[in-house]
């Protein structure tokens, strides 16, 4: 069965492929790419408040659809091109949090948990 991210990955592969676009979507490019879209949504959240933040008026929510699709295709094509399995990654890394931020220690707190050991 084709995962929705399998099939965006394919077809974001394939729009780089009819395109020639293969020798720029080199990692440090995607990567770089990645950030600057990161720092387009970061742009639309910048002089909100909090309670606005959760609430944005309707042309400022279309504006973060974008640019959250932007980020997320970025981040897919940059996976894709490392051979990083996305979701595999998010699900280790959610354990590792799960193991790192016990719920009845950190329930409720801002605290950050001490880094993981290498390897861990």
């Amino acid at each position: 069965m084709t995962t929705e991210l399998e099939r965006l990955t394919v077809r974001l592969r394939e729009f780089a492929r009819v395109r020639e676009w293969e020798q720029f979507h080199t990692p440090k490019n995607l990567a770089m790419a990645l950030a600057g879209e990161v720092g387009e949504l970061v742009a639309e959240f910048q002089w909100l408040t909090a309670e606005q933040s959760m609430s944005p008026d309707p042309d400022a929510l279309a504006r973060m659809r974008t640019e959250l699709a932007d980020v997320t295709l970025y981040l897919v094509r940059l996976a894709d091109v490392l051979g990083v399995d996305l979701m595999a990654a998010a699900g280790d890394k959610l354990e590792d949090n799960d193991r790192r931020y016990a719920a009845d220690r950190y329930r409720g707190s801002a605290e950050k948990a001490p880094p993981s050991p290498p390897g861990a």
